[in-house]
């Protein structure tokens, strides 16, 4: 699902989870693999701002749910100060409103806790190279909040008008959760075509990431 290889060198990961034994489990695992490097972890959301400052991580695993600072607030302040630090949520599946928080605040993805090592590899890969990651379920609770609350408020007027046929079709495989070979493959064209629509698509939606357009798309009856 990974379009280009990471340049060189180890992706930096911290972790943040104040669950001891999940944390240390999944550290362990990740410290593992070739080309991730385990930085450090943090049992909570202040311990995991202060360690980003400090260590300044490629990707930060960060926990939802936390006693001393949720996952969104910790989001939220740690990409104040380091805008180009990616953040993936580690989120309870039944965890609709932190879900939704936690994407308001920034997160590029989300990963249910249960997610096999390899989902989580894979994650974390993605979110290092600027893509965006929602494990299915996820994806289902982020898209159920975002059509609830289309519900109940008036979207702001659409810029959908802007996009061609094609682009639309991009923007309706990106609500998807599709990465740029997947979009490619359904559309029959090459990855390299389909990254240049994908990046038109945000330019023109005037969104940062694959995971607002996803979002836009949704609120707007695309998906």
């Amino acid at each position: 699902m990974i379009d280009e290889p990471r340049p060189s060198g180890n992706i930096r990961v911290l972790v943040v989870d104040d669950h001891d034994l999940f944390r240390a489990g999944l550290a362990s695992l990740l410290g593992a693999r070739p080309d991730i490097e385990v930085v450090a972890q943090a049992s909570g959301g202040r311990m995991g701002v202060r360690l980003a400052t400090e260590l300044r991580p490629d990707v930060i695993l960060m926990d939802v749910q936390m006693p001393d600072l949720d996952g969104p607030s910790a989001t939220r302040m740690i990409l104040g100060r380091q805008p180009s630090v990616r953040i993936v949520a580690l989120t309870v599946v039944s965890d609709d409103d932190g879900v939704a928080a936690v994407l308001a605040a920034g997160a590029c993805g989300f990963l249910a806790k249960d997610t096999p090592i390899d989902g989580v590899v894979l994650a974390i890969r993605a979110a290092a190279q600027g893509a965006a990651w929602l494990s299915p379920r996820a994806s289902e609770v982020v898209f159920g909040q975002v059509r609830r609350d289309t519900v109940a408020h008036q979207p702001e007027p659409s810029l959908i008008d802007d996009l061609s046929a094609r682009e639309l079709d991009v923007l309706r495989l990106i609500a998807r959760g599709l990465e740029n070979a997947e979009i490619a493959e359904e559309l029959g064209i090459s990855p390299r075509t389909a990254k240049n629509h994908v990046s038109r698509v945000l330019a023109k939606l005037g969104q940062p990431g694959r995971v607002q357009a996803a979002v836009y798309a949704v609120r707007r009856g695309l998906s």
